[in-house]
């Protein structure tokens, strides 16, 4: 069969801006050139094996197809597209990592299994007749996951209504037999296993925001590999049939995987050619997957999952030594230590069972859950015993740290801040209001006060002047110009003057895109009157958040200036200390013109 990816990045976050403008470079080609991939590189891909071989099997996988893998709204086209599979006419697809899925697969086919029969891989998704389903599965709709629609009044228990008396027993019945709970629990588990969730429609979908918040919300409750059924949903005569998530690797799984002998190196064809993707993580080794942050605006859980999967302590060491022994300019440093998080390394929930019933979409929101194991001793012992090797000179933490999870290990600090630290360390609050981060699922500001105060304790402790970078989201769902001015001031107050920003981009299935697009909350039931989430669209207004957050630069003042004085802050705009920007500007910068866009630099205010 044809195994189609489009690569360690999305075709399309690689291609364009969070504001739909070409990128003048691609961090995954030689020597940074652009333009090398196709829009939407999966579907191209799966096409043209299509066309060349009609008959072969045609198997999809990759980040990409993984967050298409049913309808979807398309931040680029701004609409709702369908399923990846009906576009890239492949016959399977595989979403998350898929390795055992992929090997499942490849076993079956190899012993004489065809892939139209193989419909039972868990992780994986495909085209069926619409209404089609194995036998002894039974359907159920969406609306028994979470109700969209009006809240109908409790009765009043209280009401003054007489009770019947109890009807007489038919002729020639039995006495009740009641079944032992074991019993009755492995009824319900086997009968949740052969139900399939129906989905509003992708034509329902595209035409009503509503029911696609609540598939979205549906698709999200429907996540935790311990109790997650199957999804379908209908585009036009056939529907997408999408089985539950694939059960999270083992450590020795885990293991095996990064125990392969991989080359290191990018392909010989590229020559003495940079690829600047790989030149950042050629020293760096991912110790984890998964992440149970449950960010909206992040699409890893959508894709590896929000359980924990962790390597031994000897398997990271062994590809340590590998990198020091086999992979050419290594200097002694390894870049990091880390996954989709730096700090979350065999961290788990206290009880199997709990973890396999719960259906929370976070681990740590609103507030770190009673059964979450947050014990950082493992990951201390991991970076002790890597930078004690021979010809190790430092071992760097460049993946981002989980500061609500941190301060719960204060010895982690104190190790990161002592040892593992190279003057910088990025860290992402995200924002400092709680509007725009009960949309994220973030913690609030003082959980970073908290970590900071640890961080610079322990860096006076060790002597090292070291400062951390925070990282925030302008124009996130739920953010009003009010929410970035005091973000703004924020900044000021503990002089931050950042460098880059990100504003926020809509990516297919994350829950903040739902927002986005919908103007609704899929964190909470939902209505055609439940809470609507204020979204910035326009051009202007995208701009003037992320000009909040780079406060300093002189370019933003007009704009600035003029959205200061229309909130009634104009006290804001003036040469003192307790401005946030100056009432002059400078010759060579930068004037708006009336829809907001910046125009010559060659003007004065």
């Amino acid at each position: 069969f044809f195994g189609v990816t489009a690569g360690n990045m999305d075709s399309m976050v690689n291609r364009y801006t969070a504001d739909r403008k070409i990128r003048s470079d691609d961090a995954y080609t030689p020597n940074a050139a652009p333009n090398k991939r196709p829009d939407r590189a999966a579907i191209v891909y799966a096409q043209r094996c299509r066309e060349a071989y009609p008959d072969a099997p045609l198997v999809i996988g990759s980040i990409e197809a993984s967050l298409r893998r049913i309808a979807h709204y398309d931040y680029w086209s701004d609409k709702v597209r369908r399923s990846i599979l009906p576009d890239s006419k492949a016959d399977l697809l595989l979403y998350g990592n898929a390795e055992r899925a992929l090997v499942e697969l490849t076993h079956r086919m190899a012993k004489g299994e065809s892939i139209e029969t193989i419909r039972d891989l868990r992780g994986s998704a495909h085209m069926v007749p619409r209404g089609a389903r194995p036998e002894g599965w039974v359907e159920a709709d969406s609306t028994t996951v979470d109700t969209p629609g009006a809240i109908h009044p409790h009765p009043d228990p209280y009401s003054m209504t007489r009770t019947p008396p109890p009807a007489a027993a038919p002729a020639g019945t039995h006495a009740i037999r009641i079944q032992p709970r074991a019993e009755r629990l492995a009824a319900r588990a086997d009968a949740r296993a052969h139900t399939v969730i129906r989905l509003p429609s992708y034509e329902q979908v595209k035409a009503d925001p509503v029911l696609y918040a609540h598939a979205s919300r549906t698709f999200h409750l429907e996540s935790n590999p311990g109790n997650a059924r199957a999804l379908v949903q209908a585009h036009g005569e056939r529907d997408v049939w999408l089985n539950a998530p694939p059960v999270p690797l083992t450590t020795a799984e885990m293991d095996y995987v990064y125990g392969l002998p991989y080359a290191r190196s990018p392909h010989p064809a590229y020559g003495s050619a940079k690829i600047p993707a790989w030149e950042m993580i050629r020293f760096s080794v991912n110790i984890m997957r998964g992440c149970f942050g449950g960010c909206t605006f992040c699409s890893i859980t959508e894709h590896e999952g929000r359980i924990i999967q962790s390597r031994s302590e000897k398997s990271i060491l062994d590809e340590i030594e590998a990198i020091r022994d086999k992979t050419p300019g290594f200097t002694g440093v390894i870049s990091d230590l880390g996954g989709p998080t730096a700090n979350m390394y065999r961290l788990a929930c206290k009880d199997p069972k709990i973890e396999a019933a719960c259906r929370r979409p976070s681990c740590v929101y609103p507030g770190i859950c009673e059964n979450l194991g947050t014990d950082h001793g493992p990951l201390v012992d991991v970076y002790r015993k890597a930078r004690a090797l021979p010809g190790i000179k430092k071992v760097l933490i460049g993946s981002g740290v989980r500061f609500d999870l941190a301060v719960r290990s204060p010895e982690y600090v104190r190790e990161l801040a002592t040892h593992h630290v190279g003057g910088y360390l990025k860290i992402a609050p995200e924002h400092t209001e709680e509007g725009p981060l009960s949309k994220m699922m973030k913690p609030g500001i003082a959980s970073y006060d908290k970590f900071k105060a640890l961080f610079d304790q322990y860096s006076r402790e060790a002597g090292k002047e070291q400062y951390l970078i925070p990282y925030f989201i302008a124009a996130h769902p739920g953010t009003s110009d009010e929410d970035m001015l005091q973000l703004a001031l924020w900044l000021k107050r503990n002089d931050f003057r950042l460098d880059q920003v990100q504003t926020f981009l809509p990516t297919p299935l994350a829950t903040a895109t739902a927002m986005f697009h919908t103007g609704k909350n899929p964190l909470r039931k939902l209505s055609a009157s439940s809470e609507q989430v204020s979204v910035v669209r326009g051009g202007r207004q995208r701009r003037l958040h992320k000009a909040f957050l780079r406060y300093h630069d002189p370019d933003n003042w007009p704009l600035l200036r003029e959205a200061l004085k229309r909130m009634g802050r104009a006290d804001l705009v003036g040469n003192g200390r307790r401005h946030l920007v100056p009432a002059f500007q400078p010759t060579g910068t930068r004037k708006p013109l009336r829809d907001g866009r910046p125009s010559d630099r060659s003007a004065r205010n």
